[in-house]
């Protein structure tokens, strides 16, 4: 069977699944739908002698695998033809699969079943614990095009190869305060979120140091204005997405933070709490933390004399205005 066969193969089931999707009773779940994808493509390859797998392996990719082509069941309620799809690293797809097309049922608004190429369809990542796909039958441009390669390319990749690209996709697409959480660049070097969130509020003396001191290195803006309400997001969102520890601003403003004295400037008082602990992290923090927060890569050697730099722009608005540089780090080597 070759690629034009196929296709109208596609037409035909098609046709008649959306007869069939007339009746709206009569498809309410995605496997049902699935199923009747199968008999229906069992019954039309007949000629072809190519068998249909009803009990495939349920991580499977693509749903339907025939010979050299591959079919991905998509289904929906809805009155769309948007979808989430498989995993970005295509780990369980068959290895004798060519090309993969998507049969979608749509249930919601006219019911009716359409047939699409998925490199054409795929048009969107969703980075969720696991970055997926989105498909989009009436996608204007596909996630390769933007990618400026082809799907077959991409396929080719390693797991680090792919992630490259989707990372790259996904910080462009960030907005003002946003983050991402994973960041690693390569599997074994990274970092995920972890299941269960502490409350920093229930850490040992040491930890809440520690914590403080990454978030700090990362976060200059903290010694800024106290005008500023957003200036603790950041080491809010680091804290949680990076060691599921969740925090409130008051992890560093508070007096807890800056020591029993009153009076000063607090915030001066709380970071030289924590040099030696930012030093420190200074060292063994890993690179791509400081390209997202900072916008670029900087040695570990050079990384408190930078903070010092932008730490220097911030508290000029603070009130009373101060010099972090002035002040902290004096006795660093």
């Amino acid at each position: 069977m070759n690629t034009k066969q196929f296709e109208q193969l596609l037409d035909e089931l098609c046709s008649r699944l959306g007869c069939e999707c007339a009746e709206r009773s009569r498809f309410t779940a995605s496997k049902t739908f699935e199923n009747r994808v199968r008999e229906m493509i069992g019954a039309l390859l007949v000629q072809f002698e190519i068998p249909v797998d009803f009990a495939p392996h349920p991580y499977g990719f693509p749903d339907i695998v025939l010979g050299e082509f591959g079919v991905e069941v998509k289904f929906t309620t809805n009155d769309t033809w948007r979808s989430v799809a498989n995993s970005v690293l295509e780990s369980f797809r068959s290895k004798d699969v060519k090309s993969i097309y998507v049969v979608f049922g749509k249930m919601g608004g006219v019911p009716a079943v359409r047939w699409g190429r998925y490199e054409e369809c795929v048009m969107h990542v969703r980075t969720s614990h696991v970055p997926r796909f989105e498909v989009d039958l009436d996608a204007k441009e596909s996630l390769f095009q933007k990618f400026g390669i082809t799907y077959d390319q991409f396929s080719s990749l390693s797991e680090e190869g792919r992630m490259k690209y989707i990372r790259k996709y996904a910080r462009n697409r960030l907005k003002p305060g946003e983050r991402l959480w994973w960041l690693e660049e390569k599997p074994d070097e990274g970092y995920s979120l972890p299941m269960q969130v502490q409350l920093f509020s229930n850490l040992n003396a040491a930890d809440k140091l520690k914590m403080r001191a990454e978030a700090s290195l990362l976060c200059p803006q903290i010694v800024g204005s106290g005008r500023n309400r957003t200036k603790y997001i950041d080491p809010i969102m680091f804290l949680l997405t990076y060691h599921g520890i969740l925090a409130t601003r008051d992890a560093f403003s508070a007096g807890s933070a800056a020591g029993p004295e009153r009076g000063g400037i607090y915030v001066q008082r709380a970071l030289q709490r924590i040099e030696s602990r930012m030093i420190a992290a200074a060292e063994y923090m890993e690179a791509p933390l400081f390209k997202e927060y900072w916008g670029r890569n900087v040695p570990p050697n050079n990384r408190i004399r930078e903070w010092l730099k932008m730490a220097d722009v911030y508290a000029k608005v603070a009130s009373p205005p101060w010099k972090p540089s002035d002040v902290l780090f004096l006795r660093r080597s």
